[in-house]
């Protein structure tokens, strides 16, 4: 280690289960690729089909760099529940989108899920309709593409719109996390995922590199007004989602706010996450590092408990105190998990921002208060995009026939 700074994070990056590589080798199927503008995809035929006829184009989602459809594939297929196979025992042929850089613009990689829409109908035998959707920010590109479809007068041709996790009404990343990323005194990839243009675009609040002020990113009013533009969804196919968060307003109790969630010594020495709570200058965070000597406290104001909220999880603090024991740090670590997409946004039923909306009871709404034709909600709180055999088996149970 140097005496002048602290250890290089490296290719540290957070991800989910569908973007995290597994350890052993990936076997994929026999598929076909196609090169799309900002992107690139993979055709699998469904069974006994010889040519491209019941397209379910699924796009990936959230991370940096180019995207690892052998990893996503893996994902879907290697878990609790085979939902590739599943999708092709029944006829449909799984075209899994890629884009070539995952953390751009949203709107740049509609331009993928555009293409690949077009070619899908180009290619295809037969009259039957799409199937279009994606895991997290995937949902969120194909949203907008079929939304910007029909404005300019597109014939997309697809019957149903799924959502996966997606963050609707926005994601999160504690911002303590987020100012970390910034703290290690040297050019990362963290930090780099942390500022990219989908990141600012998705983050319901994020933390300005530069000014070290918190609030919702130009990018994403950017963002969400284009999406305004465009109509905000899609009007011609069902519209469906799942989350992988709870309805029932429960979510992870253990995570109770104020609590530290992990602290780091010997490097970055002290250094504490608290998790996310109520009322106004609460300490989310405290900074600390040697090399050069900096420390620094992130404060947030009038923020909902997030950390702890009904919602698809992330190991956020497992990454990160794995990261630091593997550069020589100790790590305590008191909660793994917190909540990543609260249920209420992958459902888009309720915003973020106020508690009694965060951990409302879904179950007791009206189902026409989603912006969703139909949805569902995990019944045990489960990983950010984790398959599920009850999610998986939703989606698939109401494709178009």
């Amino acid at each position: 280690m140097s005496a002048t700074s602290e250890p290089n994070v490296g290719a540290f990056t957070l991800d989910g289960p569908l973007t995290a590589g597994p350890s052993g080798a990936i076997e994929v199927p026999e598929h076909e690729e196609w090169s799309l503008p900002n992107g690139f995809a993979w055709v699998f035929l469904g069974d006994g089909n010889r040519h491209l006829t019941r397209p379910v184009i699924m796009a990936d989602g959230f991370s940096l760099g180019r995207s690892k459809l052998d990893v996503l594939y893996q994902g879907l297929e290697g878990g609790a529940f085979p939902f590739v196979s599943e999708l092709r025992r029944r006829g449909r042929d799984v075209i899994l989108l890629g884009f070539d850089e995952r953390s751009a613009s949203i709107l740049d990689n509609a331009q993928a899920a555009i293409a690949a829409i077009l070619q899908a109908g180009a290619e295809q035998v037969g009259d039957a309709r799409l199937v279009v959707g994606g895991f997290s920010m995937g949902g969120i590109v194909t949203r907008y593409a079929l939304a910007k479809m029909e404005r300019q007068r597109m014939d997309h041709r697809t019957a149903l719109y799924f959502s996966y996790d997606s963050p609707h009404r926005g994601a999160s990343i504690p911002v303590g996390v987020q100012a970390f990323s910034y703290f290690i005194p040297f050019p990362n990839d963290f930090a780099k995922q942390m500022n990219s243009p989908a990141a600012r675009q998705m983050l319901w609040q994020h933390y300005d590199r530069d000014t070290g002020k918190i609030g919702v990113a130009p990018e994403r009013a950017e963002f969400l007004a284009a999406l305004d533009r465009v109509g905000g969804w899609p009007q011609i196919p069902m519209k469906i989602g799942v989350a992988n968060g709870r309805a029932d307003g429960v979510g992870l109790p253990d995570v109770k706010p104020g609590e530290v969630a992990l602290r780091i010594d010997k490097i970055y020495p002290g250094t504490t996450f608290y998790t996310q709570a109520q009322g106004n200058d609460v300490t989310a965070a405290y900074l600390n590092r040697r090399f050069p000597k900096a420390e620094k406290t992130i404060t947030t104001s009038g923020f909902p408990e997030m950390d702890g909220a009904p919602g698809g999880t992330l190991h956020t603090y497992r990454i990160l105190a794995e990261t630091m024991e593997k550069l020589g740090g100790k790590a305590d670590l008191r909660h793994e998990d917190v909540c990543f997409v609260p249920s209420v946004s992958a459902v888009a039923i309720r915003d973020v921002d106020e508690q009694d909306d965060l951990y409302v009871s879904i179950d007791s709404l009206s189902p026409e208060e989603s912006e969703l034709d139909d949805f569902l909600c995990s019944s045990t709180t489960t990983a950010h995009t984790a398959i599920t055999e009850e999610l998986a088996t939703w989606i698939t149970d109401r494709l178009p026939d």
